[in-house]
């Protein structure tokens, strides 16, 4: 294909997709195909020759459509939506032609500096505490993740390594190992199936507590875990309270929690990956009272706020990896 016919093509395949956004409405939600039926359309073995583009969106149409659930379709009411919107399609179009790699800073400058810069914007138009920004001020900074799966799993290891080198400094006889073989995790049993996983991928036990009954992890049921599992040997490490959980879109009571997690130095993460985007509107922010205390915190983007799947938004609060002072 030549440099016009790509761009014939190109040009074709918006058309498409705004075709496509205009009969979205028309559409099934849910495909009438069984399972395996793309296998009896498409050849066993890739092609050797190329296709025309013109047939490649007829294809597109006669084969893929047919198997789709249209997620973005208005009468989608399934899990949750997809926030996708003209915005963040075309920016995604941008975005994939630029192409970049922003694994650090000289991989791309304005892809590192535009995530901290945006990732602030978002923090403070949710009204998160001075501590979660990136700035004089602030000791921490925000990072865009794929899934709230991901934060909670991320935060978890972070916050494995930090007990680890708290409790070492505190007993310098004990092998890591061994340290780690002690460590616990808590959350609700009304949070996200992933926090539960990330306790398995982690190789940390993550006790499910239960909660009142408005659905809410309290501070009592915490401080009793902890209590049981300091008379164990065990080692209290990472607790996962949950801003609108999304089963039941519960909140946790964050100010019973978070003064418990401080008396004994476990790593605090907020999950408001369902309902965190309200508290974009001040009269919902009592809802994550408490917050400041945390360690870390996250929102999907991807739910409220119109951006196409996956962005979740994760802010930390740093914390120092050495020196005994800053440890225990």
């Amino acid at each position: 294909m030549n440099t016009s016919e790509f761009v014939e093509f190109a040009k074709a395949t918006i058309d498409y997709v705004a075709d496509y956004t205009d009969s979205l409405r028309s559409r099934n939600v849910l495909p009438d195909v069984e399972p395996g039926y793309l296998s009896k359309l498409l050849p066993n073995e890739a092609p050797e020759k190329s296709e025309k583009w013109q047939e490649v969106l007829k294809d597109v149409e006669q084969y893929i459509m047919p198997g789709i659930t249209h997620w973005n379709s208005p009468h989608f009411h399934a899990y949750f939506p997809t926030a996708n919107s003209y915005p963040a399609t075309v920016a995604e179009i941008l975005s994939s032609a630029i192409g970049c790699i922003g694994f650090n800073w000289i991989a791309s400058p304005a892809c590192t500096e535009l995530e901290v810069i945006t990732c602030n914007w978002l923090g403070k138009l949710l009204g998160l505490p001075d501590e979660f920004l990136n700035s004089k001020n602030g000791t921490g900074g925000g990072i865009i993740q794929g899934s709230a799966s991901e934060c909670t799993f991320l935060c978890l290891l972070a916050a494995k390594e930090h007990t680890t080198r708290r409790i070492k400094l505190l007993h310098p006889e004990m092998e890591e190992n061994h340290i780690k073989s002690k460590l616990v995790a808590y959350t609700s049993n009304q949070s996200n199936s992933s926090v539960e996983k990330a306790g398995i991928l982690g190789s940390m036990p993550m006790r499910l507590l239960p909660v009142d009954d408005k659905c809410s992890l309290r501070g009592e049921t915490l401080k009793k875990a902890i209590q049981e599992d300091l008379e164990k040997g065990f080692i209290p490490c990472y607790v996962v309270a949950t801003l609108g959980t999304t089963g039941t879109c519960a909140f946790d009571n964050i100010d019973e929690i978070a003064p418990i997690c401080k008396e004994h130095n476990i790593w605090l993460h907020i999950d408001a990956a369902y309902a965190g985007a309200a508290f974009i509107c001040p009269e919902f922010r009592h809802l994550m009272s408490g917050a400041q205390y945390a360690d870390s915190f996250n929102v999907n983007a991807h739910k409220w706020l119109l951006t196409n799947f996956d962005a979740s938004v994760m802010w930390y609060v740093s914390k120092i990896l050495a020196g005994k002072n800053n440890l225990i």
